[in-house]
């Protein structure tokens, strides 16, 4: 306990990227409230990151910042004065230290010239990079595989800090419940079928499985499971559920209710934790579902290693085909999508049955459709 870090009272947190990805961290954030309990938590992200604060009580503030170096088609204005205002934010807030998390394609450096800029003493994080004097604290991460939940408490178990708890944190408001109760309650869904979420969007389209399969997908969940199914997006999405309600047979269609770009962000996690199953991409929602213990079958492009990205401790199943393209790390598929289109719609519903039939214990797998083509789902 010798270390600077335990008596730091004010500490920032860095996580930058996507919603998900600071989902991931959460268990991280968690081991540092737990070590540095006088400390108050403050998180840097990004304006989607940044909804992490309404449901995560270990963070005490949060710092919107929309990073040049994370987003490079995001078109901010190419204006530094953006960074200047940041560093003097920071250094107003005379944080002890920094703790910055990074996926193992991103560089800290940057963040860490940020932090240094802004006068913060303590500096840490993952790095092959020579950091120079921007970092206090340079961890390198073995070499095997690691989830991104695990890197996160890999870097911060460098410093010392742990605890027991590896659970994502995403605790629901009950005010969040409660309006999710009153929106549902026109739809009249009957309890005794199966509720599913089907979110079709994602930011990166080489991780977005066809619409028209998720069409077919939400005909075969209410023609052969019987089931109920909400479609949800974001606003910028209404036309793609649009476009996939629109080619659900008519006779299916009193089944199926469309959400998009309807739901504030604490009812959307509302309806995630009270579904019996999500059925997305590679994306936040698949996040969101394992982070309230909702079971998810995830259509994982292989654009990134699925053993890094998956769900973690949920009942799940990640469906892909193999190919030899696979961990491109494309926005953008150069082919045909065959990672996720020669995952056949039958396969979903198939694994979506599995996981319904299935007790909260069943261990979570990983499901390439080549298997799944040999009827050997388990």
């Amino acid at each position: 306990m010798s270390s600077p870090w335990f008596a730091c009272k004010n500490i920032l947190l860095v996580r930058l990227d996507n919603l998900g990805d600071v989902l991931l961290t959460t268990p991280a954030f968690r081991a540092v409230k737990t070590s540095v309990p006088q400390a108050r938590l403050t998180l840097l992200a990004s304006p989607v990151g940044a909804q992490i604060k309404e449901f995560d009580p270990d963070l005490d503030d949060v710092i919107v910042y929309q990073a040049p170096w994370m987003d490079p088609w995001h078109k901010r204005p190419q204006d530094s004065q953006y960074e200047q205002q940041m560093i003097s934010l920071l250094r107003e807030r005379h944080f002890d230290g920094a703790i910055i998390f990074t996926s193992f394609r991103q560089s800290a450096l940057p963040s860490a010239y940020l932090c240094y800029l802004a006068d913060i003493p303590l500096r840490a994080a993952a790095s092959i990079d020579g950091p120079g004097s921007l970092l206090t604290m340079r961890h390198k991460h073995p070499e095997q595989m690691m989830h991104e939940v695990e890197r996160g408490l890999d870097l911060v178990g460098a410093l010392d800090m742990a605890c027991d708890e590896k659970d994502m944190v995403l605790q629901v408001p009950s005010t969040a419940r409660e309006n999710l109760r009153q929106r549902l309650a026109a739809f009249e869904l009957d309890p005794t079928h199966p509720l599913i979420v089907v979110h079709p969007g994602c930011s990166m389209p080489a991780r977005t499985y066809p619409w028209e399969m998720y069409a077919e997908v939400i005909s075969l969940l209410v023609r052969q499971l019987q089931a109920s199914v909400i479609v949800t997006g974001m606003e910028d999405e209404r036309p793609l559920v649009e476009n996939i309600l629109n080619h659900v047979p008519v006779g299916q269609r009193d089944a199926v209710y469309a959400l998009a770009g309807v739901l504030p962000f604490t009812e959307f996690c509302a309806l995630i934790q009270h579904a019996d199953l999500t059925i997305t991409n590679n994306t936040g929602p698949m996040h969101v579902s394992a982070a309230v213990k909702t079971p998810v079958v995830a259509l994982f492009a292989l654009t990134n290693p699925p053993e890094q990205w998956g769900p973690w401790h949920v009942p799940h199943q990640q469906l892909y085909h193999e190919v030899s393209c696979r961990l491109c790390y494309q926005r953008i598929c150069p082919y045909q999508h065959e990672c996720l289109r020669l995952v056949s719609p039958q396969m979903v519903v198939d694994a979506a049955q599995s996981l319904l039939n299935s007790s909260p214990s069943t261990p979570s797998e990983d499901v390439n459709s080549d298997w799944l083509s040999a009827g050997e789902v388990q």
